[in-house]
């Protein structure tokens, strides 16, 4: 990160919120504020992953049902290995 620092002072986390982060952060060798740090990096600045009916919706309106039915090559199939 370049640029402009702030400090962030969170209030009132569960402790058992803050014993996952310090182990968490003992897990990646780093300090709580550290880890705290990575966490909201990664939440914040990473892209958004789609799930698969958000890339499907997102797909293009193109061609017709027609062009994708299935068709009957069973016989092709069937002369694969001669």
């Amino acid at each position: 990160m370049e640029g402009l620092m702030a400090d962030l002072l969170v209030r009132g986390v569960e402790d058992g919120i803050v014993q996952e982060l310090k182990k968490r952060a003992g897990a990646h060798g780093r300090s709580a504020e550290a880890e705290h740090r990575a966490i909201l990096a990664a939440a914040l600045l990473t892209p958004h992953r789609r799930n698969l009916a958000e890339l499907l919706a997102a797909m293009p309106d193109v061609g017709l049902d027609a062009d994708f039915e299935r068709q009957d090559d069973s016989a092709a199939a069937a002369d694969v290995f001669s």
